[in-house]
């Protein structure tokens, strides 16, 4: 008599999960859970001279056509700048043509308006042959007033995500001019 309640239960159990699974399961699909994208940043070295620069990028998917705005605020610059490299990680693996790069005055977007070029610096632009090293000699010294400008990269992007880390060199023009450090871009593909 209990073995028959016991398999008579068991058989209900099993009709009532199969019933009921297609409907939990559309549930748990319609209520799909986007990945948390929070203002976390990761740094390698944890360094008191660390300073983190702000940047842009129209996508953040892997081999996709990308558009990377890496951003010289004026708090990040003290004078202006006559020359500017940029360390580029050796995980970083793009094509990096001079043509696809530029230095502009940008219009930081926000809410209203978009984050786009307002006017084209002229710049020499070279790449070191191991493409581990970016350095742009703008034609005018880039002046240290309230204007924000931007290095430019039309790539795309690598075919690993991961958090790339870009760091920035600028030469002070001033009577002896010194390369010092500018901050880091920390950019993510995913």
């Amino acid at each position: 008599m209990f073995n028959k309640l016991n398999k008579n239960f068991f058989k209900l159990s099993l009709l009532k999960l199969a019933i009921l699974s297609p409907f939990l399961f559309t549930f748990v699909s319609l209520n799909k859970i986007e990945p948390l994208r929070a203002g976390l940043e990761f740094q390698w070295e944890d360094n008191e001279n660390y300073r983190r620069l702000k940047w842009f990028q129209k996508t953040d998917r892997r081999s996709f056509r990308n558009t990377i705005y890496f951003f010289l605020r004026p708090s990040d610059r003290k004078t202006g700048l006559l020359k500017i490299e940029i360390q580029i990680p050796e995980t970083f693996k793009v094509k990096l043509n001079e043509n696809k790069i530029q230095l502009c005055q940008v219009n930081i977007g926000g809410f209203e308006s978009r984050t786009s070029c307002i006017e084209d610096i002229p710049a020499d632009i070279e790449i070191s042959e191991d493409k581990k090293l970016l350095t742009i000699y703008p034609l005018k010294p880039i002046p240290s007033d309230k204007d924000s400008y931007a290095i430019v990269f039309k790539v795309n992007n690598p075919r690993k995500g991961g958090l790339y880390q870009f760091h920035g060199y600028g030469q002070i023009a001033g009577d002896i001019p010194i390369t010092s450090y500018l901050g880091s871009w920390t950019i993510v593909i995913d």
